[in-house]
């Protein structure tokens, strides 16, 4: 398998009893209020789990970004513009998750929409979104599969063929092994174009152990798409943020201060500038 755009692996304990999806803050993204309105959807609880006792299942969260109330991140919260959207297609389990990082990109780009994805019941939302002519949805996944190698395209492609049309990345947002279900088995993805993501990247990200430095997260990935994308600005803001996040969250984890000067102070010198200008 190519080693970029896998998933989080599922062996990191992630609270999700400890939120109500329900509460809200101030400026919450409309990507965030949308995971809320799907955590709290009834078939959302079609499947009861099991109770949550993990570790992590007591701590206070900043109810706007789910950190750790000592390293909320909401002063940091940048929206940005770009000339490309991204559309998270969510496992329905990953909605709680507080280190889930695809709300990062939610956040930066207020463009930005999320669907819930279950295997018997197919978004209608994103079936319609997917028929807009005003759109050029591509599905982001690696090419190592021989079976799909004709659906398989490049940014050139794209960007030759566009006329005038928005292109959409289209992440698929769980563990790789739900990923790859999400992919194999939902039959409105299927004639989508393809459009891995080849990277000299190497993840940051602290909150797991990844099986190679090259597996990037959600948010990584949306990193490395808006730089392919030239949409420099948004790669940037959008770095910063996934940075005060990752360390934060990080530090917080092992009760510790983190040094998270240099991130803090570009995001709050570039709303600064923002509001001037």
């Amino acid at each position: 398998m190519h080693p970029l755009l896998h998933p989080q692996p599922s062996n990191e304990t992630h609270p999700v009893s400890d939120f109500n999806p329900m509460s809200t803050s101030a400026g919450l993204s409309a990507f965030e209020q949308e995971v809320r309105r799907i955590a709290a959807a009834p078939e959302r609880f079609a499947h009861p789990r099991r109770p949550f006792n993990a570790r992590g299942s007591f701590v206070e969260r900043c109810t706007g970004c789910r950190l750790p109330t000592q390293s909320c991140i909401c002063a940091y919260r940048t929206p940005v513009d770009a000339g490309v959207e991204f559309w998270v297609l969510m496992h329905i389990e990953e909605v709680n998750k507080p280190t889930n990082t695809a709300r990062l990109i939610g956040d930066t780009l207020p463009s930005t929409r999320v669907f819930p994805w279950q295997r018997t019941q197919p978004p209608q939302a994103l079936l319609e979104a997917l028929q807009d002519p005003r759109y050029e949805p591509l599905i982001i996944f690696p090419d190592d599969q021989a079976d799909y190698q004709h659906r398989v395209t490049s940014w050139p492609q794209v960007e030759a063929k566009l006329e005038g049309r928005i292109p959409v990345f289209l992440l698929l947002d769980g563990t790789w092994r739900q990923a790859r279900k999400m992919f194999r088995q939902s039959a409105y993805l299927q004639d989508l174009p393809v459009l891995p993501v080849h990277s000299e990247r190497t993840t940051r990200y602290q909150l797991r152990k990844p099986a190679s430095e090259q597996h990037l997260c959600t948010a990584e990935v949306g990193i490395a798409l808006l730089e392919m994308a030239a949409q420099t600005e948004a790669a940037q803001v959008l770095e910063q943020y996934f940075t005060v996040f990752n360390e934060g969250y990080g530090a917080a984890r092992r009760q510790a201060s983190a040094d998270l000067n240099q991130a803090q102070a570009w995001l709050l010198a570039y709303q600064a500038q923002q509001a001037q200008a």
